[in-house]
């Protein structure tokens, strides 16, 4: 009998739910840390959370907003049974919409280089039902396209969306912004490459000022350049985004005029995209993807591109300007198409958006 007593309260031990434990609390009455906004980052059970703070105009921690949505479909005019690829899957916003144009009977490509970002865009498509069946989803870059036709035959659409994904901005661990302290990283693939942090040590202040003239059209390139190369010869560490700010920082205030917190703000943000364009080697990426292009579009193919950056809306113009004098492409944008008034009020980050089309002959 004492036996049996021994089992049953064992067995009514174990069936016991384990011991809920209490989220940590943040400072304060609202999260600051990307890590402590966990409603923004689980959309799905917080869904009117998120709403509101895209009411307020900001993107919610961890997600990206698309840009152009309705002139970019309204361009590519995507009908049922079509192939085409979304050369920079991200968040897969644009992707959503082209899929849904493209059924039945189409198929959509969508690549991108982030080994994070990729799985959860592919879960959150399967989430809506959209399997490998419809889009077919690789870890590459975009400057392979030609490897895209070859399996899926002439795309009758691109997009390529060349704006870094607000989850990567905002996320501290990528390091792309200085607003939080976080790893000097700028890798769009971190298992690849160097880091911007690598770049530095062994950089000359030659090449790095020619990297922020070049890449961001840095106006104060030379003291910059010399004040990182100079610390870090000095035997000064710059491996984090609030060093390299400060740094910058530094060098500014000692020019012999005034220069405002916002010109200040502007300058340490052209320094660190001048620095992610590098690491990631994105103008030549984007250089083989402009000359893959036609080879990979049917004839009467529509490709749309998204910029965000000066340097990148020069190459694809004239890379569309050129082509289109040679027969490639039947009829181009003549100038490029801005996010309306409204979409910039709701979400801040469309305003430097600029819209390019060309349609392959």
């Amino acid at each position: 009998m004492f036996g049996n007593i021994q089992i049953i309260s064992f067995t009514i031990m174990n069936d016991q739910e384990p011991k809920r434990v209490r989220r940590v609390r943040y400072s304060g009455t609202h999260p600051k840390s990307f890590k402590e906004k966990y409603k923004e980052l689980q959309p799905e059970q917080y869904s009117e959370d998120v709403a509101k703070v895209i009411e307020q105009g900001r993107t919610p921690a961890g997600m990206h907003r698309s840009i152009c949505v309705n002139e970019i479909m309204e361009f590519l005019k995507i009908v049922p049974g079509q192939i085409g690829l979304d050369a920079t899957l991200g968040y897969g916003g644009h992707s959503l919409e082209m899929i849904k144009q493209l059924i039945p009977g189409g198929r959509l490509y969508a690549i991108d280089v982030d080994p994070f970002e990729l799985p959860r865009t592919r879960d959150r498509l399967a989430s809506f039902g959209y399997g490998p069946d419809i889009v077919v989803i690789k870890k590459m870059n975009f400057s392979g396209i030609d490897q895209i036709a070859i399996e899926a035959g002439p795309l009758n659409f691109v997009l390529a969306d060349l704006g870094v994904s607000s989850m990567q901005i905002d996320n501290p661990e990528r390091g792309f912004s200085f607003k939080i302290e976080g790893p000097l990283d700028l890798r769009l693939n971190p298992k690849s490459g160097k880091s911007a942090a690598t770049l530095l040590k062994t950089i000359s202040q030659i090449e790095l000022e020619e990297i922020l003239i070049v890449n961001a059209d840095e106006p104060n390139a030379e003291i910059i350049s010399s004040a990182i190369v100079s610390k870090i010869s000095n035997g000064g560490i710059i491996a984090t985004t609030s060093q390299l700010q400060e740094t910058i920082v530094e060098a500014l205030e000692a020019l012999p005029y005034f220069m405002s917190k916002e010109d200040i703000k502007k300058t340490c943000q052209r320094c660190f995209q001048a620095l992610r364009i590098e690491v990631n080697d994105e103008f030549g990426v984007l250089d083989k993807f402009l000359e893959k292009l036609p080879d990979a579009l049917a004839s009467g193919g529509r490709v749309a591109i998204l910029s965000f950056h000066s340097g990148e809306d020069r190459r694809v113009k004239k890379s569309f300007q050129n082509l289109s004098r040679e027969g490639i492409y039947s009829d181009i944008a003549p100038e490029p198409i801005r996010a309306s008034a409204q979409e910039c009020n709701t979400n801040p980050r469309a305003r430097s958006a600029k819209f390019r089309w060309a349609i392959k002959a």
